[in-house]
Parts: C-alpha cells; structure tokens; sequence
C-alpha cells in the first residue's frame, strides 16, 4: 500500500522518539482488535498488551523509566493468538495488534528503526486483509492482483487509515520537542477514539 509520495523518506527522516511515539500511537489503535477478539474467544490477557503501551508512551516523556524487554516481550509471545487454532476471522487483526506490540518493543530495544517504522505498513496490512475479508463476494471471481490491489486502495476504510497516518505524521513532525503534555494529548485523543484502524470500538 503506497501513501502520499515521499510519506515513507519523511517518516524515515522523523528523529528516533518521533518514530517510536508515531509507532506507539499506531500500535494503540490496534489494541480494540485484540481486546474485543479476546473477549469473544476467551483468549489472552489484553492487560498485557495495554500495560506495554502505558509504558511505551510513558517512556516517551520520563526518561528515568526502566522497563524489562525480556519479560514483556515473553509476555506479548504468550499472549499472541495462533490463527490455526481459532475459526474466527478475528484472530488476524489481534495477531497483528500483539506482533506490532513486539515488533516496536524489539526494535526499541535493539535501535533498529526499520523495525519500529514498519509498523505503519502491518497497520495497513491489517487493514487492506480487512477490505480483503469483508469484500469476498466482490472479489471472489478476480484473479488480477492489480485489479485487487486497486479494489483495497480506493475502500474507505483503507482511505482513512492513509489519512489518519498522515495526520499522525504531519502532527509528529510539528512538534519535534514531544514535550509530555504533547505526548499525553496525543494518547487521550487516540484513547478517546475508541475505534481501531478497522473501525472496532470497544467501548
């Protein structure tokens, strides 16, 4: 999924904690994936994945904060559902909601920044399996990945995930300082929302 030209070298360009709180934000509005797939098939414990995004934006502002990887990382593994073993379409959208938690957790951990910009990509991933899942009748007869590819590109939902991380994006780069109360008004706002990035809302 391509964004807006040069979305991708700015998000790049964004300094580390700039690209760890837009990674942050992005895995937050995953987390209602997983909390309402947790509570319709009993699985796993989405304190965990929530616990891990409290510290996550925490650490953006309080640099005193020391938090085990190790642990949490162990923690985020067991609490990863295994598609396989669930019939509901739903354990896709949790999966990546608990991976994206692991993939910035790692790359954090490691300073690797491919990792944690990644993210952006396995949010839209997310939601172009999403436009996939939900378009079956539409798409059940084409065999042209382009025409597919095209199809996922113009639906709504795959139109506000664009324009959400650009928003994101263009608020990030304004405010280079990220002074905590930037930070926390950002994660109310998010928070607030309630709704993830294929439009679930657990509130």
């Amino acid at each position: 999924m391509s964004h807006k030209p040069g979305f991708f070298k700015r998000l790049k360009a964004l300094s580390l904690p700039q690209k760890q709180l837009f990674a942050t934000a992005l895995c937050q509005r995953m987390l209602p994936n997983y909390q309402l797939f947790s509570e319709v098939c009993e699985f796993g414990e989405p304190k965990t994945l929530s616990t891990v995004l409290e510290l996550l934006w925490q650490s953006q502002y309080d640099k005193k904060l020391k938090f085990n990887y190790d642990i949490h990382l162990q923690r985020l593994e067991d609490n990863t559902p295994e598609p396989s073993n669930f019939e509901a379409y739903g354990v896709y959208p949790a999966m990546d909601a608990a991976v994206a938690l692991t993939t910035l957790l790692g790359g954090i951990q490691g300073k690797i920044e491919e990792d944690i910009t990644n993210i952006s990509k396995l949010s839209s991933s997310t939601v172009a399996n999403y436009i996939e899942a939900i378009s079956v009748d539409e798409l059940q007869d084409e065999l042209n990945e382009e025409v597919v590819e095209e199809f996922v590109f113009a639906h709504p939902v795959m139109q506000e995930e664009k324009e959400l991380q650009g928003m994101l994006l263009d608020i990030i780069e304004a405010n280079p300082k990220l002074s905590a109360e930037f930070v926390k008004e950002l994660r109310k706002e998010i928070v607030d929302a309630g709704v993830s990035n294929i439009g679930i809302s657990v509130q």
